[in-house]
């Protein structure tokens, strides 16, 4: 494995029951990437992800994270969700808890930092998302973009390696998906390693460095976004992408 290749996924595969939701799925994430992954719903997008960060757990194939099969069972799912991160479509705030409180618990609980450390680092990346002025506010006080950057902060707390993103806008209103987006574009511009599972067609073509289409459970096509919007090989990825002809 390259030095600079963070994740590598050979052969993976999901069944749920008779169903085989993923099929022999291969592909590595190096250092500094940022791969949109684009596809109809139902195409196994999500449940790629989820394997990635252990929520669920593949049928076979390996996930190697830095040259360590994750799915051995000497491995710390909480260790290692430290390093490979993952912002959800839901957020999955604590509602119990205040914005501060969001980005600290997993710090003090699966990093052991400092209550004082993990404040810090805390308030930083709340900074770095326009969300500091919140810090007392519990979710059910924020609007849907505001919450989704809380999420990323939280993320960003436990400064993983890697960071997941499962359709990070599809949740929002209309008016908040733009701000979101933007956060996740300074992320992608200060050299964050991203996975992003989206709909917004945009945003993997103006960001992505590599952009992979899935259908039926196995990666169809990928490629530099111009490779993929502008010369599609496959018959599959011209009638998908056929719908947002109006991307710029």
């Amino acid at each position: 494995m390259s030095d600079n290749v963070i994740l590598q996924i050979e052969h993976l595969s999901k069944d749920f029951g008779k169903n085989r939701v993923l099929k022999d799925i291969d592909f590595t994430v190096s250092h500094g990437e940022v791969i949109s992954i684009i596809g109809a719903s139902g195409s196994g997008k999500s449940t790629l992800l989820r394997c990635i960060n252990l929520l669920e757990t593949p049928t076979s194939g390996k996930i190697l994270y830095q040259g360590q099969d994750i799915l051995d069972r000497s491995v710390k799912a909480p260790k290692y969700r430290a390093k490979v991160g993952m912002v959800f479509q839901s957020f999955n705030l604590f509602n119990n808890m205040n914005v501060l409180k969001n980005c600290m618990v997993g710090q003090t609980a699966v990093l052991g930092r400092s209550k004082e450390e993990a404040k810090e680092n805390a308030l930083r990346y709340l900074e770095h998302v326009g969300m500091s002025a919140y810090i007392k506010a519990k979710p059910k006080q924020l609007s849907g973009g505001q919450k989704q950057r809380v999420a990323i902060a939280r993320a960003l707390a436990m400064e993983p390696e890697l960071l997941l993103f499962d359709e990070p806008t599809s949740a929002l209103d209309p008016e908040t998906v733009g701000e979101v987006l933007a956060v996740m574009k300074t992320l992608a511009e200060d050299g964050m390693t991203m996975i992003v599972v989206t709909h917004e067609m945009a945003f993997a073509k103006d960001v992505s460095t590599r952009v992979i289409y899935m259908n039926d459970g196995v990666i169809c096509e990928q490629g530099t976004p111009e490779q993929i919007f502008n010369d599609p090989q496959k018959d599959e990825t011209k009638a998908f992408l056929s719908r947002f002809r109006n991307v710029n």
